[in-house]
């Protein structure tokens, strides 16, 4: 889709960054958020990622600004130019998306890339998932009737103690890596914050179940961890992983109206009791 009106605060902010560029073509990316666009301008092609509306529990578009400074130098990830509370304005990363078959031949070079993410200093944003949790359930009209069972067992249970903290990506998967000449980042940094490492290692055992005991060997190898003592941290990980991916998918169904969304949520919620 592409528009031809762009919205006021988008363009204050492209002139308060960049007062020559002209914008010429706005067309938005293709994504699970679906509030990413691409900018054609004079100055480049940029990136431009809007808060959503309504609101998703934890997307700050200030706070993501923040991280990506932080990051800046690194090559993990893309450079940033401006953020307002509607807007964050980002330069273009070039590259293809990797495809969700071809992930797991990128595998060595994702595990290195993470281990690069996870030796950067932590960013102060602690990452707590039972708030989080408690977000979805409040913004949410159809609630799953093992929803409120499933948040109140882990409620009792309690956030696992980290092994290990670090600064964590937290949505790691082939829609959020960019490849250019062999070379992987990261893009939408909206859930970064500061974790467990076996929280990050969950998502991807989540997202490659197949590989889940070479993650797991690669992961205590470079953390210096025994890997059966990783191995259950992850176990212990897994149903708060298993609740926020279904929650995501509910409230994303809600607010898009999308028969695909609906399916996904529908198809989380089985799961839930099912083992990665």
């Amino acid at each position: 889709m592409v528009l031809h009106k762009t919205d006021p605060a988008l363009q204050e902010l492209l002139h308060r960054v960049l007062p020559q560029a002209r914008l010429h073509e706005m067309q938005a990316v293709t994504g699970l958020s679906g509030q990413s666009w691409r900018l054609e301008t004079s100055a480049g092609t940029l990136l431009a990622r809007r808060t959503p509306t309504p609101a998703m529990p934890q997307v700050n578009r200030q706070r993501e600004f923040r991280q990506l400074l932080r990051l800046r130098g690194s090559g993990l990830a893309q450079q940033p130019l401006a953020a307002s509370r509607d807007w964050l304005l980002l330069r273009w990363q070039p590259g293809e998306v990797v495809a969700p078959e071809a992930l797991a031949s990128h595998l060595p070079q994702l595990l290195a890339l993470l281990g690069c993410l996870h030796r950067q200093p932590l960013c102060g944003y602690r990452l707590s998932l039972l708030p989080l949790l408690q977000r979805y359930w409040q913004q949410c009209q159809q609630r799953h009737p093992s929803w409120l069972r499933a948040l109140r067992h882990l409620q009792q249970q309690g956030e696992p103690k980290p092994l290990r903290l670090a600064f964590l990506h937290m949505d790691v998967h082939a829609g959020n890596l960019i490849c250019q000449q062999g070379k992987l980042s990261l893009i939408d940094w909206e859930y970064a914050g500061d974790g467990d490492i076996a929280l990050e290692l969950a998502t991807l055992c989540a997202t490659l179940p197949q590989h889940t005991a070479q993650l797991i060997a690669d992961f205590a190898q470079r953390y210096r961890l025994s890997p059966d003592v990783l191995q259950q941290q992850i176990h212990r990980w897994q149903p708060w992983l298993r609740l926020l991916m279904a929650s995501w998918y509910q409230l994303r169904a809600e607010q898009t109206q999308s028969a695909a969304m609906r399916h996904l949520a529908r198809q989380h919620w089985q799961q839930l009791h099912s083992p990665f």
